[in-house]
């Protein structure tokens, strides 16, 4: 039952994210890199910094936690949310020149898959003695295969939505749609974001330990990544606004209340993945196949939600019944694939 009440918490997160960037459509006269850069001040300093608080027992501090954590660590956890960030810029790229179902598919795919690997690893190479690798079992690898499987089923249902349909239609749906383009973003911008999971696992020890609840112990983690990841992105938005000479939508006043409204929004819906991932994670064995596999079926969850979002936003109108029953199998895959590995432990 514990199992069933974290994957629930999980997926209410997940769904939250798949829809924040439904609000990104009420940002008005505002060029994408002064909406996302707005955006990114919610989803990667505001709501992060309130989560970590709930980390923070009476008496303490952040400051406190972060002077008496392993520098490090720390250090790392930082730099994983650097390269984080990367992804996250490529990320919001790949849905542009994909759409919102399939970018979010590939993308978050690859992120699943090296996100859960590459985090033991790493910590293997720096730390073994704690033998990260051993939560690697056969469970957990057959839970990251299906997981991809289930993805690479979207990809083909993606590459018979591009091949079918004329670029007139490709550009109602998705008004850059570039398949071959919006592929390689969306790998690249997968790679960089499964670098998140590993900043988890590297701060996944900043906490106050047993005096802080066992449902907000990664979110100081959480922040330091997002940190690293708002550092990226803001560079990036702010080169922009200077080359497209865009600092003037920051000057519309008029525009205030419902564009900072809306970036609030899609910040705060943003973040509730990786909040109710932490609360999630809380129900079940730590250092389990399921704790293990969390970030993965995060994923896997937001591909899922993603592609309903797809579908609603009739990115996959005009398709033929056979490109809709592809989709349709791959995401049925992905939900199994968040059962499959506590079936097989």
């Amino acid at each position: 039952m514990e199992i069933l009440i974290g994957l629930l918490i999980i997926a209410i997160g997940s769904f939250c994210q798949s829809s924040s960037y439904v609000p990104i459509n009420k940002v008005r006269e505002w060029s994408w890199e002064s909406f996302w850069l707005t955006q990114g001040i919610f989803a990667w300093l505001v709501f992060p910094f309130l989560g970590a608080l709930l980390a923070v027992p009476e008496g303490h501090t952040l400051g406190e936690l972060f002077r008496s954590a392993d520098s490090f660590r720390v250090a790392m956890t930082v730099l994983f949310g650097v390269l984080w960030g990367v992804g996250g810029l490529t990320f919001g790229l790949s849905m542009r020149y994909l759409g919102v179902a399939l970018g979010q598919s590939i993308s978050l795919g690859t992120c699943a898959g090296l996100g859960t690997i590459l985090g033991p690893v790493l910590l293997d190479i720096f730390f073994p003695e704690l033998n990260a690798l051993q939560s690697l079992t056969a469970a957990v690898i057959i839970g990251v295969v299906v997981t991809l499987l289930g993805i690479a089923i979207i990809g083909v249902a993606g590459s018979m939505k591009a091949a079918s349909l004329s670029e007139e239609e490709k550009q109602a749906a998705v008004k850059d749609f570039n398949f071959p383009k919006g592929i390689m973003i969306a790998l690249l911008a997968g790679f960089m974001s499964g670098c998140f999971n590993v900043g988890l696992e590297f701060g996944k020890e900043i906490n106050f330990g047993e005096l802080t609840d066992p449902m907000f112990r990664t979110l100081p983690a959480t922040l330091l990544i997002t940190l690293g990841g708002f550092c990226t992105n803001a560079v990036y938005c702010l080169w922009q606004n200077w080359k497209n000479k865009t600092f003037s939508d920051y000057g519309k006043k008029e525009l205030w209340v419902n564009n900072i409204l809306f970036c609030a929004l899609a910040g705060g819906l943003w973040y509730s993945q990786f909040f109710g991932l932490s609360l999630g994670r809380s129900f079940f064995e730590p250092g389990g196949v399921m704790d293990t596999l969390s970030f993965c079926i995060l994923m896997a969850l937001n591909v899922t939600f993603s592609n309903v979002w797809g579908i609603v936003l009739k990115e996959w109108k005009g398709c033929s019944k056979k490109t809709i029953t592809v989709l349709v199998i791959g995401i049925v895959v992905l939900i199994a694939s968040t059962f499959i590995p506590e079936l097989l432990k």
